[in-house]
C-alpha cells in the first residue's frame, strides 16, 4: 500500500449539515458494461450498449477491443437509447456500437489496474490472428492472474509470462483455441471463471470450467456472466440449474448481437444510499431494477438492518435513514465490493459490527482490509483484521487524511464518513474515476451544495 506523491492533493469532504433529501442518479454498471462489450466483440453480427459506464475501467476495456480490430463507435443523442429510458435516467441518451470483426495481432492492452480487463481480455486474446501483449499500472502486476493463465495454458494457448503467473504478459493467438475441460482454483476472483465463460462459445469445443480451490467469493458476479451469455444465445449449464457444484459449461455457438440498456450500478449506490442511513435522510436512485444479478442489490438488506428503510417503486429505489445506526454482524462473501462503505458506516454505529468472509479483498486493487483498518484508526476508530475480515468497535471519530491508495472504493468510504465527522479530507479523490466518473460533483450535489441535473434535491 505505497502512496503515489502524484496524487497527494487533499478533497475536503463535505460534512453534512442536515438531514439529506436527493435523487441521486447513479451511471451505468461497470460489471454490466464490460461484460456486454466483451460479448458484442465476439457476436456475430453488430450490436449496441445504451448508457454505457464511461469511465477509466470501461474506456480501458473499449480501448482493448479496439486494438485487437473491434469496431467501437460512441453516438450521444437524446433519443439514441430509442424508448429505453435514457432521459429519465438523467443521461444523455449515450450508445456505442460494437462491431466484430476478426481479432488481430500484433497489438498491446493497457489494463490499468482493471480486473475484468486483464482477466477477460487474454481469453478473447487466444482467438485473435498474432501477439497480443497485456500490461498495466504497477499495482495490477501484483493482482492475481494465474487462475486464467494456468487455465488457458491447459486448454492449449501459449503465453510468455515468464512464469510469474502475474502481469505483464503475452498471449500468442493462433485464430482459435479448441477448449474442452479445465481444472482451475478461483478462490482468490471469481473474475476468473467469468473470463473463460466469456470467450467459451468461441472455442471450438466450448468450456467446461471445474473449480477445485475453497468457497468461491463473489459468485453474483459469475452469476451476471451466466445470466448475459444466456441472453446472447449460449447455453450455460451451471450448479443451479441442476449441474455438477462448482462446475460450468458452455456450448460452441455463435453469439448473438444485442441491444443491451446498462443497468445502474448499484454498488456505486452504496455511497449514497449510506448518507440517507447516517443523516436520517432520504436518498432515491432512479432505475433500479426489480430483478438483478448485481452484488450492490444486497445493500437493501444489509442497510436496514443497519437502522433504515426502503421502498423500491417505479420511481426506483427510495432509502431512508432513521439517523441511528446500528452495528451489523454479516458475512459479505458474496458482496464484498460493498465492504469499503460498510466499514464506513459501521464506524459510525452505536454498537460493534463484525464484517466477514471477504479475505479475498486483500487482492483487490489495494489490500483493502489492512487499507481501511489503518485509515479508520488513524481518524481515532477501533477497526482489527481478524483472518477473513474486519470488526469494528465504534469511538468518536476526528479529522485527518485519509489515504486511498488509488482505490476508488476507499475514496467514496472516506466521502461517507466525512459527512459525520468534520475535517476529513480525502487523498486523491480522483481515483474515483475508475467506476464513477464526477463523484465529487454528485456527492455535493446530493448534499445541495451544487446545483445539477445528476444530483438535485427533491421537492
Amino acid at each position: 500500500m505505497t502512496e503515489n506523491p502524484a496524487h497527494s492533493d487533499l478533497w475536503p469532504a463535505p460534512l453534512a449539515t442536515g438531514a439529506v433529501d436527493a435523487t441521486v442518479t447513479v451511471p451505468g454498471s461497470k460489471s454490466v458494461t464490460n461484460r456486454a462489450l466483451v460479448l458484442a466483440a465476439l457476436a456475430s453480427e453488430p450490436g449496441w450498449l445504451r448508457r454505457p459506464l464511461r469511465s477509466r475501467d470501461t474506456l480501458l476495456m473499449a480501448e482493448a477491443l479496439r486494438a485487437m480490430g473491434v469496431g467501437i463507435e460512441e453516438t450521444v443523442s437524446s433519443s439514441s437509447a430509442g424508448s429505453a429510458g435514457a432521459e429519465a435516467a438523467g443521461g444523455s441518451g449515450e450508445a456505442w456500437r460494437v462491431i466484430p470483426a476478426r481479432l488481430r495481432g500484433p497489438a498491446t492492452v493497457d489494463v490499468g489496474n482493471a480486473g475484468t480487463v486483464m482477466r477477460f481480455l487474454p481469453p478473447v486474446a487466444t482467438l485473435a490472428d498474432g501477439p497480443i501483449r497485456f500490461d498495466g499500472d504497477p499495482r495490477s502486476y501484483e493482482r492475481p492472474l494465474h487462475g486464467v493463465i494456468d487455465a488457458l495454458r491447459a486448454l492449449g494457448a501459449r503465453i510468455d509470462d515468464n512464469e510469474r503467473g502475474a502481469l505483464p504478459l503475452t498471449v500468442h493467438g493462433g485464430g482459435a483455441l479448441e477448449g474442452g475441460t479445465v481444472e482451475i482454483d478461483a478462490s482468490s476472483s471469481s473474475q476468473f471463471v467469468s473470463a473463460l465463460l466469456l470467450s467459451g462459445p468461441r472455442f471450438n469445443q466450448g468450456v467446461e470450467v471445474r473449480h477445485v480451490g475453497s468457497v468461491l467469493p463473489s459468485m453474483p458476479h459469475i452469476r451476471m456472466t451466466v445470466d448475459m451469455l444466456r441472453q446472447a444465445g449460449a447455453q450455460v449449464d451451471t450448479p443451479e440449474s441442476g449441474g455438477e457444484p462448482n462446475v460450468w459449461r458452455v456450448s460452441p455457438s455463435a453469439l448473438l448481437g444485442r441491444d443491451v440498456v446498462v443497468e445502474p450500478d448499484l454498488s456505486n449506490a452504496a455511497p449514497f444510499l449510506a448518507a440517507a442511513l447516517i443523516t436520517g435522510g432520504r436518498v432515491t436512485i432512479p432505475d433500479w431494477p426489480e430483478r438483478t444479478t448485481q452484488p450492490g442489490d444486497a445493500l437493501r438488506e444489509i442497510f436496514t438492518a443497519m437502522g433504515g428503510s426502503c421502498e423500491l417503486t417505479e420511481a426506483g429505489l427510495t432509502f431512508t435513514g432513521t439517523g441511528r445506526i446500528t452495528g451489523i454482524d454479516a458475512d459479505l462473501h458474496e458482496v464484498g465490493e460493498l465492504t469499503p462503505v460498510i466499514a464506513a458506516v459501521a464506524a459510525l454505529a452505536d454498537s460493534e459490527s463484525v464484517l466477514r468472509g471477504i479475505a479475498h479483498l486483500r487482492l483487490h486493487e489495494t489490500d483493502r482490509l489492512a487499507a481501511l483498518a489503518k485509515e479508520i484508526n488513524e481518524l481515532g476508530g477501533d477497526v482489527t483484521e481478524t483472518e477473513d475480515g474486519l470488526r469494528i468497535r465504534p469511538r468518536t471519530l476526528h479529522g485527518g487524511v485519509f489515504h486511498t491508495y488509488e482505490d476508488h472504493r476507499l475514496a467514496t468510504a472516506a466521502a461517507v464518513i466525512g459527512l459525520a465527522v468534520d475535517g476529513v479530507r480525502v487523498e486523491n479523490v480522483a481515483t474515483t474515476a475508475k467506476t464513477l466518473p464526477d463523484f465529487p460533483e454528485l456527492w455535493t450535489g446530493m448534499l445541495g451544495t451544487v446545483a445539477g441535473a445528476a444530483a438535485a434535491p427533491r421537492a
